[in-house]
């Protein structure tokens, strides 16, 4: 007769195979072996992650460089690093507890949206998020450009924008509309390359840092002004609006200021 076997393990691969017990103390293990190398494959990657998120960022800010004319040789002249930088609107400084990382997810949170007053929303949004991802472009330690991201409300819908400044903060380097729901052919002229080259050193503020941008509704007779697109009053208005609107107090209108403080 032989010996009792009092391996635990070999008592327990020994019972058949329909046991309950069996099949559930397999399951468990192999759960547990499973959680255990994800665990291990998430931390051991974790860097190339990083490094990967980083440069997918990369990768869009240069595309949106390339939708600017003018803006790639504007770069390559300059030598400078762009960079992204998130930043809280309410004081133009750069957020505490919000990066590129986190900035999707923090902005799908309704909290973290304002409902703008009838008056001050002259770019029909009706709420504006309390943060913006923006791109600064530093020679050395100066600013020399930063891309703000902008959206506003046209005749068709809302537009879409990537506004670029250079370093004074008060002349336009470079406008690229990407995204629109205008008229083809009217409104949609827009997005046409041959308008966006009228924004490049169009002043924003006269001397008395009064705002005075604006789409003219002909041919811009003031250096505040870009040429209109003809049949499109409604279009430039809104885009006029939409600038104005980012610009001013209740957008990045704190953020050019700490920038002018030389507070980035």
């Amino acid at each position: 007769m032989a010996g009792t076997d009092h391996n635990p393990w070999r008592r327990f691969l020994a019972l058949p195979n329909e046991s309950r017990t069996k099949t559930l103390v397999m399951a468990f293990l192999v759960s547990g072996i499973c959680a255990l190398m994800v665990s291990g494959a998430t931390v051991l990657l974790r860097p190339i992650q990083t490094a990967n998120r980083a440069a997918e960022e990369q990768a869009r800010i240069a595309e949106l460089v390339r939708g600017i004319p003018g803006m790639t040789d504007l770069l390559e002249q300059s030598g400078g690093t762009l960079s992204t930088v998130v930043i809280d609107l309410d004081d133009g400084r750069a957020a505490q507890d919000v990066t590129t990382e986190t900035f999707a997810t923090v902005l799908a949170d309704t909290a973290n949206w304002t409902a703008l007053e009838p008056a001050a929303d002259i770019a029909g949004l009706a709420q504006r998020p309390d943060y913006a991802q923006i791109f600064l472009l530093r020679t050395g330690e100066e600013i020399s450009l930063v891309l703000l991201p902008l959206t506003g409300q046209g005749y068709g819908g809302r537009i879409d924008a990537i506004l670029a400044l250079e370093g004074d903060m008060n002349t336009i380097a470079g406008i690229a509309i990407t995204g629109h729901s205008e008229t083809p052919g009217l409104g949609g002229r827009i997005e046409d390359p041959s308008w966006q080259a009228r924004f490049p050193g169009t002043l924003l503020r006269d001397e008395g840092g009064e705002l005075r941008f604006g789409v003219a509704r002909g041919t811009a007779s003031t250096p505040y002004q870009v040429d209109g697109i003809t049949g499109a009053t409604r279009t430039g208005r809104g885009v006029s609006n939409m600038v104005q609107f980012w610009l001013g107090p209740d957008g990045y209108g704190p953020l050019l200021r700490a920038i002018n403080r030389g507070e980035f």
